[in-house]
């Protein structure tokens, strides 16, 4: 078992930063990988970062250079640095993680960028 918690959400003017941070705790040793998925409304969910136990990065096209994933493995807490906030970045942002065949989702953190 493992469980998420996410925290940094709120409303931002464009151009602006965020910090998300997805706090781990439970069963963190068989975690092969984190990420931070997001679903604007009315649309599917997408992913945004990905970040491998062995430090490798993914990124979703439209977040490139504008968003950094990184990890503080002490702290057990994933990071999603979001820089440069457009508004169509507007959208509820999930933590993942994977555990080989099962999968862990938090409970979601609203991120709303006005313009």
């Amino acid at each position: 078992q493992l469980q998420l918690v996410e925290s940094g959400g709120g409303l931002v003017q464009a151009g602006g930063s965020l910090r998300l941070s997805c706090a781990t705790s439970g069963n963190i040793f068989s975690i092969n990988s984190m990420g931070w998925y997001r679903q604007p409304p009315g649309k599917q969910r997408e992913l945004v970062a990905s970040i491998t136990s062995g430090g490798f990065t993914n990124y979703g096209d439209s977040v490139k250079g504008r968003f950094t994933i990184s990890r503080d493995a002490t702290k057990k807490t994933v990071y999603l640095q979001m820089n440069s906030l457009k508004p169509e970045d507007t959208a509820v942002y999930y933590c993942h993680a994977n555990l080989g065949f099962e999968n862990y989702w938090g409970q979601g953190t609203q991120v709303t960028v006005s313009s």
